[in-house]
């Protein structure tokens, strides 16, 4: 499931690698994730955000992702984010925060937080001096009700994405849990208060509202 350090293909001209919202530059670097969640757009077969279709044939390779961020210093953030994991793509992803980090104001990646359980070891040091926030999928209160709506490919995921945002705190500087709102079970109050006792900010999204 991890990014090997083998060299991906170019995408074709079909594929959309970078788009453009809220005056952010959003970079769509796999589709693979470690998550099934019955929410995501993609398992009802839609793969648009807004205008952008961002279904990818395979992994775009490291030279067209730095591509797709233009011009980075005219976007408030450029955020690794599409519909899959971009964790999933580590090494790849912090070549690219490198090879671009001079020319940022901001670099987000908004993430399920199981990149350190996926990898094996913890990787939020890894991210230190390069990446300045995460948005990391809290979406429930509890394992059971996450396990119900997100269908981790991992047994005890839950934990380990709670695990993963202690560390973080240590070494990004701005990190927020995300909760939907309109979720069967989803207890929003709840969800807040384990952000506050985490230490961390929090943001309650709406159900079907993408990008």
């Amino acid at each position: 499931m991890a990014e090997t350090r083998e060299t991906a293909r170019l995408a074709g001209p079909e594929q959309t690698v970078g788009y453009t919202l809220h005056g952010n530059r959003y970079l769509n670097i796999t589709n693979r994730c470690s998550l099934r969640c019955a929410f995501c757009p993609k398992f009802n077969d839609e793969w648009t955000v807004q205008e952008y279709q961002l279904r990818l044939d395979h992994d775009p390779a490291l030279e067209e992702i730095v591509a797709a961020a233009g011009n980075p210093e005219d976007y408030q953030e450029i955020v690794f984010c599409g519909l899959g994991e971009p964790t999933l793509r580590l090494y790849t992803l912090l070549d690219v925060a490198t090879r671009i980090r001079h020319r940022v104001k901001r670099i987000r990646i908004n993430t399920d937080g199981l990149a350190s359980f996926v990898y094996g070891r913890d990787v939020t040091p890894d991210m230190e001096g390069l990446i300045d926030a995460l948005s990391v999928s809290l979406n429930a209160q509890n394992a059971d009700i996450y396990n119900r709506h997100c269908r981790p490919k991992l047994p005890g995921s839950y934990g380990a994405m709670l695990d993963f945002v202690r560390r973080a705190r240590e070494f990004i500087p701005d990190v927020t849990l995300t909760a939907i709102d309109g979720l069967s079970g989803v207890d929003i109050s709840a969800c807040e208060k384990i952000a506050h006792d985490l230490g961390v900010k929090f943001r309650h999204r709406v159900l079907d509202v993408v990008g």
